[in-house]
């Protein structure tokens, strides 16, 4: 299993990195999803689904996002998602917003992914757990950084 726990300051406030994981903008921060829709219940709440599209190179993954946690304060927002991708990788994400002040926001970004299968627990043996994933974790921090500072324009 892989696992990380990331965060960075951004110098925004926390409603606009917040509208980022509303449903309307995930593909700025998730740019490889193809198509994002709601299936069950309503996107702010716990139990709700989205049938999910993945693009990686030529091949588009299709699989079902759960909603397990959802919390949306003035000072603090939370989302926690679940997801089986290709029958081979259990995935859970989670999304953490705390006001600092004004015009900064903590992003915590936190997830594992688990092999569900032989070849899903192999490949992730294969893989190397402090460059690819440790990569991918930052340039999404950075993604979300980058977009939620655009908002302000």
């Amino acid at each position: 299993m892989i696992k990380w726990n990331e965060d960075i300051v951004i110098n925004t406030n926390i409603e606009k990195v917040w509208s980022l994981f509303l449903d309307k903008n995930i593909k700025k921060i998730m740019p490889k999803v193809e198509e994002h829709n709601l299936i069950e219940k309503n996107e702010n709440e716990v139990g709700a689904k989205h049938q999910q599209s993945y693009r990686e190179g030529k091949r588009v993954e299709s699989y079902i996002v759960e909603t397990l946690a959802y919390e949306d304060t003035e000072s603090y927002k939370k989302k926690q998602i679940h997801f089986v991708l290709a029958n081979a990788f259990e995935t859970n994400l989670t999304f953490t917003v705390e006001k600092i002040d004004e015009t900064h926001t903590k992003f915590i970004y936190e997830g594992t992914n688990a092999g569900v299968n032989f070849i899903g627990r192999a490949m992730l043996k294969l893989a190397n757990p402090k460059g690819n994933n440790l990569k991918a974790v930052h340039d999404f921090l950075q993604r979300v950084e980058q977009e939620a500072l655009k908002e302000q324009d």
